[in-house]
């Protein structure tokens, strides 16, 4: 489980960067409250969603993702661990 912090949602924010995902906070009519463009590597998520949905949402969009551990940092590798460990295999 993640603490509801700014430092937490930094943290993800961090690990969608290094993974070469480009992260947006905009409006729009998401059934989810998120969309993610596979092809071209963007997350947008609702804007106007509070700390907690938004970590929430970003646990659970990175918990779907393929992403090369190699090319993220140690703090994003451990962060990665941890949101797969709480992710049920498919």
């Amino acid at each position: 489980m993640f603490k509801y912090t700014t430092s937490t949602l930094k943290k993800l924010e961090d690990l969608c960067k290094e993974a070469s995902y480009e992260l947006r906070y905009e409006k729009g009519s998401f059934n989810a409250g998120h969309c993610v463009l596979e092809a071209r590597r963007v997350i947008v998520v609702n804007q106007y969603y509070t700390l907690e949905a938004r970590i929430n949402c970003l646990v659970d969009i990175i918990g779907k993702l393929a992403l090369d551990e190699t090319a993220l940092g140690d703090t994003s590798q451990a962060v990665y661990a941890k949101i797969k460990q709480q992710t049920p295999a498919k």
